[in-house]
């Protein structure tokens, strides 16, 4: 008897099994898709604007809760042309969020005549002589059709935009309260106008207007948020503000 319930569980495991690895097997259909959505993204990181056009339908319409909607293939070569590829000093990568890529089959009385494919994108700012910086998240929706001539994207929509996730890989310090007071003051800078560096809790607190921001000593001068790619280095009088290592402003002590 109790062989025979070993025997019946395996069996049962075993289905269980079989039944998810089916479930995780593609179709061909949802397999093309993939591949061609994968290869246009693929022509757009590398600015190929001409080859765009063999993914796409001339009819296609591209929905951006930032920048408004593009109707037509002319409209969106031309914009890719001009926003993207223009300078060389400066382009867009994309990339799909590792495992948030859904695909679902559009059918019609059971024939698949499109399908869509839905998840996360990150989009990447490359300039010359610097790392990739992460530049904005967002959510996407892409239609492709089943055309005459193959799988073409005939709608995309971009949407929910906001900032790209941060991982501080900074190492926090610890600080005396004297080295801290060193660097408390007034400051006026071009940009934000008067600011205020006070001590709280063994940092430094950074007050512009009614907001005030947590500085965390990454050693007696520098300073960083955790939030955000943003520096703060005290040399001299002189407090300078780096976003993503560039210089972003530069504030001045009051005597």
């Amino acid at each position: 008897m109790k062989l025979n319930n070993l025997n019946g569980g395996l069996l049962l495991l075993c289905l269980a099994i079989s039944s998810v690895v089916l479930g995780q097997q593609m179709t061909v259909e949802e397999r093309a898709v993939r591949s061609l959505d994968s290869a246009f993204w693929d022509v757009y990181n590398n600015c190929n604007v001409q080859a765009m056009k063999k993914y796409v339908t001339d009819d296609l319409e591209f929905y951006h809760d930032k920048g408004g909607p593009m109707k037509g293939l002319g409209p969106f070569l031309e914009t890719a042309q001009r926003n993207l590829c223009s300078d060389d000093n400066f382009r867009l990568r994309r990339e799909a969020v590792e495992g948030t890529v859904q695909y679902f089959p559009m059918k019609n009385d059971g024939t698949i005549y499109g399908a869509i494919l839905s998840g996360q994108h990150l989009f990447y700012i490359l300039q010359k002589g610097k790392s990739p910086r992460p530049d904005g998240l967002a959510r996407f929706t892409h239609l492709w059709l089943l055309t005459e001539s193959g799988w073409k994207m005939s709608r995309v929509i971009s949407y929910d935009h906001q900032p790209a996730p941060y991982a501080n890989r900074r190492t926090e310090i610890k600080l005396p309260k004297k080295t801290l007071a060193e660097h408390v003051g007034n400051y006026q800078a071009p940009g934000v106008g008067k600011c205020t560096v006070t001590q709280s809790n063994g940092l430094l607190a950074l007050t512009i207007g009614d907001k005030t921001y947590e500085l965390h000593p990454e050693s007696k001068n520098l300073f960083f948020q955790t939030d955000r790619d943003l520096t703060f280095e005290f040399v001299g009088n002189k407090m300078i503000v780096r976003e993503n290592g560039d210089v972003v402003e530069e504030a001045t002590r009051s005597k």
